[in-house]
């Protein structure tokens, strides 16, 4: 009776012990395939966000350098403003003298034959007018009529172009023609020829153009840019002022 329970009990161990290798080879490969499954999907998602990124470099490069560009910009723009609110007079006076050697630099181009030199003293001589009078002269004007007529309405921006064509205008015209005579040696009788000849018609043809000017100026413009707006409308005038008072 022992021996049939001892029997027994060996046979049941021994099945135990097959049941559970079988259920451990079972689970072995169970486990290195979902491990292989994993690493396979770890390699190709590490695949795909590789190819994203050197794709989306190029991109983020050209767009950082845009950014930073467009922030140099404003920068820049910023800078003016401020320089402009805290030295006024010496800002527009340079900004005159730049814009006016822009624009007589652009009327010789247009104007001079290819056989003909670039004539830099001219230049200077326009550069300097607009540092030394030009400029100067339409900061201490923008800032007195803002004072008389404070006002931005049609009526007041009206009677703004009304002086300035009456008063103003002709005034640096004369002293435009009247300078630009005198720093090339010509005399008082030659500056009274020049004006005779060469005044009524620059008027005629710049009361053409300067009302349109004047009116975005007064009506649109702040009054500490101004004579900075009225400049850069300058350079294709200057073109119709190349007629007259310039060799």
């Amino acid at each position: 009776m022992r021996g049939v329970f001892l029997k027994n009990g060996f046979v049941h161990r021994l099945s135990q012990i097959c049941k559970s290798d079988t259920k451990n080879a079972i689970l072995i490969p169970r486990d290195r395939i979902n491990r292989g499954t994993h690493h396979h999907y770890h390699n190709l998602n590490k695949s795909r966000e590789s190819a994203s990124e050197a794709f989306s470099i190029p991109f983020s490069s050209s767009s950082s350098s845009s950014s930073s560009s467009s922030r140099s910009g404003i920068g820049f723009i910023g800078w003016y403003l401020g320089v402009v609110q805290s030295r006024p007079l010496l800002t527009k006076s340079i900004t005159s003298s730049l814009i006016y050697a822009a624009a007589d630099c652009s009327a010789q181009t247009i104007s001079c034959q290819s056989s003909e030199t670039y004539d830099f003293v001219r230049t200077l001589r326009m550069a300097g007018y607009g540092m030394l009078i030009l400029g100067p002269s339409l900061h201490f004007w923008f800032n007195f009529m803002s004072k008389v007529l404070p006002k931005r309405d049609l009526l007041t921006t009206l009677k703004k172009i009304f002086l300035g064509q009456t008063t103003f205008g002709p005034s640096m015209t004369v002293i435009f023609f009247s300078a630009n005579a005198a720093a090339q040696g010509e005399n008082g009788s030659d500056i009274l020829a020049r004006l005779k000849r060469d005044l009524i018609p620059t008027l005629i043809n710049g009361a053409m153009y300067w009302p349109i000017c004047d009116f975005v100026t007064f009506k649109f413009i702040p009054v500490h840019l101004q004579t900075i707006g009225k400049q850069f409308v300058f350079i294709p005038m200057d073109n119709l002022l190349d007629i007259y008072g310039k060799p």
